[in-house]
């Protein structure tokens, strides 16, 4: 299994035929308004361009998980972080066959997308001669994950491949932890830039919840969600410090935009 990291929570998997895009934000630099305006520095999104690899890549495309879209059902409202509309014109381009949760199928069918699966939470599914599960995420840690786009991170299990389990853009919770424990995931993909808005708690992870994470995690843990969007103040070297302070920095990949990890 290869895993093809393009920016933020955009990458690829690649194991055997199967390439499988996760969360699509293929807007150009500075295309999307600014997610932060008081809090942080209100830069326009995303604040890096994609890589040099991410055309060649995307042209390999087999299907493509939305972790989530939207709230409300409101286009305005949309988490272009994980689809914006560069994003669902290659996927409607390309009909690629797209999963999500059930909660958004019939929004993205509304706008073209091809929804081949539509996921209940903890509804083990065949895909790809293996399975998925999705798992609840919880966008938020107060009142403000009520208007976030709550959604589903994802386990995958492909057949003579490591297991995934990708948490989506979620706080730590009993559900995150129950997926850690009882799917035991050779690899966790954690969303970890700690993204806040201008109101309200954080509405990722924190680095406590970070650590926790990493420590409960059983296998390899990848670190994505960084350095791409201005509302999310943490660094990469940032989180390599404190990882290393606590003895955890041998078990976490933390790869650079375009960079691609291998596992056996």
């Amino acid at each position: 299994m290869k895993i093809h990291h393009l920016r933020n929570a955009t990458f690829v998997i690649e194991a055997g035929k199967h390439h499988i895009l996760i969360d699509p934000m293929l807007s150009d630099k500075g295309e999307l308004p600014p997610f932060s305006f008081f809090k942080y520095k209100a830069r326009r999104n995303p604040i890096v361009p994609l890589p040099e690899i991410a055309a060649q890549l995307l042209d390999k495309v087999t299907c493509c998980l939305v972790t989530h879209s939207r709230t409300f059902g409101i286009k305005a409202l949309q988490h272009t972080d994980h689809l914006d509309a560069s994003g669902e014109a290659m996927l409607i381009r390309k009909d690629i066959p797209v999963l999500c949760r059930r909660r958004d199928s019939a929004y993205l069918e509304k706008y073209g997308i091809n929804v081949q699966m539509a996921l209940g939470y903890w509804d083990a599914q065949s895909f790809e001669g293996g399975e998925i599960i999705a798992v609840p995420a919880k966008h938020g840690h107060g009142w403000n994950h009520r208007l976030m786009a709550n959604g589903a991170g994802f386990y995958i299990q492909l057949p003579n491949e490591p297991s995934i389990y990708i948490s989506g853009d979620t706080v730590y919770t009993n559900d995150v932890e129950r997926a850690l424990n009882e799917l035991k995931p050779d690899i966790a993909v954690v969303a970890a830039g700690s993204a806040s808005l201008d109101i309200g708690p954080p509405i990722l992870m924190t680095l406590e919840e970070i650590l926790t994470f990493v420590q409960k995690a059983p296998g390899i843990v990848i670190a994505n969600h960084l350095e791409a969007l201005n509302h999310c103040p943490t660094t990469r070297a940032q989180l390599k410090e404190i990882l290393k302070q606590h003895d955890l920095l041998s078990k976490t990949f933390i790869p650079d935009d375009g960079e691609v990890l291998t596992f056996g």
